[in-house]
């Protein structure tokens, strides 16, 4: 409980927390924009999503999958959560823990989401899942669920050696 109690002081204080090893950077749009803006040849996997949503939770294993099976590529998969920052602790931290989330998870706190959607991409109505892959030759959105195969297909199709 201590540890707990220094990692959530510690959060205040910076804007990022660390859960088993893993650094959750809390972002606002400003902040999280460059990470959609790479013009490299890694191809990345953002996947906007949170513990509520039912649709994104179930497709979360096979994000997971796939970034085990790339991750000694030229591949960078963030998992964009849209949880209430004032839920990190309660919500959020306990479903990386119990799920045993490995991809790196942003939480993405900014309230002017209506401004900050159309500039993810033009056509997102700003319902979750959504999923951008992409890398400096190609550019793929997806505003819905994937599964794994579609999920696999569109990166296979994108990775450069």
């Amino acid at each position: 409980m201590k540890i707990l109690f220094s990692l959530l002081v510690i959060s205040a204080l910076f804007p990022a927390i660390i859960v088993d090893a893993q650094v959750i950077k809390v972002v606002n749009f400003e902040e999280f924009q460059p990470i959609i803006q790479k013009n490299n040849d890694t191809t990345y996997v953002i996947n906007f999503w949170a513990t509520w949503c039912i649709p994104c939770v179930k497709e979360l294993p096979y994000f997971e999958d796939i970034n085990s099976e790339f991750k000694d590529r030229k591949f960078k998969m963030i998992l964009v959560s849209l949880d209430f920052k004032s839920q990190m602790e309660s919500s959020l931290i306990p479903f990386i823990e119990k799920k045993n989330i490995e991809s790196e998870v942003i939480l993405l706190s900014d309230p002017d989401a209506n401004t900050w959607i159309s500039m993810v991409n033009e056509d997102w109505t700003g319902s979750i899942p959504a999923t951008i892959i992409y890398n400096k030759d190609h550019y793929s959105f997806t505003e819905g669920s994937l599964t794994y195969n579609e999920l696999k297909e569109t990166i296979t199709k994108y990775i450069i050696e």
